[in-house]
């Protein structure tokens, strides 16, 4: 893995949980950044994990209930795929969980920690204004409403894209690299979609100049 995509992976995982204020954030060690991260993907397993047990308990209950009638059988099929998804999605964030000590030895460098700290605190002190700007690009959604791991991939993008210079293609690749390891494929859909929207939208503003 490329330093800056490592970078990304730990801002993605210790975002939610490292302290917004610009002076705490500054003191964090790499250690606490880590533990941060893996207290994360911890409780991301878990709850996918969970998730694709009740919902194939409840397709498997629907499949013996239904009578062989076709309605609900085709609903059943419906909640054993969608938990066969949700366990592929476990597994791969407990594939990730295998590779944390090559992670953490990668991540004991200086360009990493830089811009890892780089990306969260532009996230946390530009959050009013990256938050606007996907708000605009989202149709018929609401950001508060949308899974955390996906919220923050938009907000990383977003942030390296208009305030880390990083190029709008290269923005949005890395942010569904990053939702192809940590969401699902709807959610990698999704954060394609608006991120395209946001930069279709950050060019006519900036014709409209």
């Amino acid at each position: 893995m490329q330093p800056r995509q490592i970078s990304r992976e730990l801002a993605l995982l210790s975002l939610s949980q490292l302290p917004s204020s610009p002076e705490k954030l500054a003191g964090q060690q790499l250690s606490s950044v880590m533990l941060a991260a893996i207290r994360t993907l911890r409780g991301e397993v878990s709850e996918a994990l969970e998730t694709a047990a009740a919902e194939l308990k409840r397709g498997s209950s629907t499949l013996l209930n239904s009578e062989i009638r076709a309605p609900d059988v085709e609903s059943a099929r419906a909640m054993v795929r969608e938990a066969m998804e949700l366990t592929q999605t476990a597994i791969n964030q407990l594939g990730i969980a295998v590779e944390l000590p090559e992670f953490i030895l990668l991540a004991n460098q200086q360009e990493v920690r830089a811009y890892t700290m780089e990306i969260i605190t532009t996230v946390n002190q530009r959050r009013t204004e990256i938050d606007l700007i996907l708000e605009e690009a989202l149709l018929d959604w609401q950001l508060n409403r949308l899974p955390r791991i996906d919220r923050d991939i938009l907000r990383i993008a977003v942030a390296e894209m208009v305030f880390l210079g990083l190029p709008e293609k290269v923005a949005i690749n890395e942010a569904v690299d990053l939702a192809k390891r940590y969401s699902d494929e709807e959610g990698r859909r999704f954060i394609n979609g608006v991120l395209r929207r946001v930069t279709d939208r950050i060019k006519a503003k900036s014709h409209q100049v």
